[in-house]
């Protein structure tokens, strides 16, 4: 009984979050964009979080190519170790890793502060003020970190990298440009543009999980701290679920 009754809370959120989901998307069709809100969103989402996504990313690299230079040594391919290190960034880790970064960040932030602005009544006060709460709070939420996470993933790929330079010049010399180098000619470009575009889908279903959270958080604090965690595990889900999917059209696009 206890499986089927999760069973069912599950495929009921699952449907909540279609219907919040359906909301945004027609909701995207109205006039009177919140422009002012979206570019603050941008700022909040995006550059205040470019310190915690840079220090990740550098130490991901630096970490990596310490972990993976000995056994390389061991086979005599330690020379290929810049190029094996830019397709597991650029491919997987850099975009994984900014993504559930963002989702501990962002994901837990908005969940939290929609769900203590509805603890507050602050949404019911934009509603009969004649402000559109969905569009003000969620249309700009989601739309910034959509546009933002795939620039935040792009940096980070760039700082992560550094950090592979700076972890293979610990126990050998190799110039910038030969690093480099040696990760461009690794890559080709049906390597770089789906990590990139599945960024957007990341961003999209972090920020909307986020504001489902908050708008469906109960009264009190611990339902707001309840909106806060729950949006970061669920996201953090979502990402790997979408990641698997993205690796399955890769992988066609390489067979042809």
């Amino acid at each position: 009984m206890a499986i089927l009754s999760k069973t069912k809370t599950f495929l009921e959120q699952t449907g909540d979050i279609a219907r919040f989901t359906g909301k945004f998307l027609f909701m995207g069709k109205q006039s009177r964009y919140e422009t002012r809100e979206f570019l603050a969103q941008c700022y909040s989402i995006g550059y205040l979080s470019l310190g915690l996504v840079g220090l990740t990313g550098f130490i991901m690299g630096l970490v990596l190519t310490m972990q993976l230079e000995p056994p390389l040594a061991r086979y005599g391919v330690a020379s290929e170790l810049p190029g094996m290190v830019g397709i597991a960034i650029i491919r997987e880790i850099g975009p994984v890793l900014t993504a559930l970064v963002f989702a501990g960040k962002i994901g837990s932030s908005i969940g939290a502060e929609l769900g203590s602005m509805k603890e507050t009544d602050q949404i019911d006060a934009m509603e009969v003020s004649g402000t559109n709460p969905f569009k003000y709070l969620v249309a700009t939420r989601v739309l910034a970190a959509t546009l933002m996470l795939p620039v935040l993933t792009v940096l980070s790929d760039g700082v992560c990298l550094v950090g592979s330079f700076i972890g293979i010049n610990i126990t050998s010399v190799m110039s910038l440009i030969l690093f480099f180098r040696k990760v461009i000619s690794s890559l080709s470009f049906g390597d770089v543009m789906p990590s990139v575009i599945k960024t957007f889908f990341f961003g999209f279903s972090v920020s909307m999980i986020g504001c489902y959270k908050g708008f469906a958080a109960t009264k009190g604090t611990r339902g707001v701290g309840s909106a806060a965690n729950s949006a970061v595990v669920l996201s953090s889900v979502m990402i790997f679920v979408i990641d698997l999917i993205a690796v399955q059209f890769t992988n066609l696009l390489h067979l042809n």
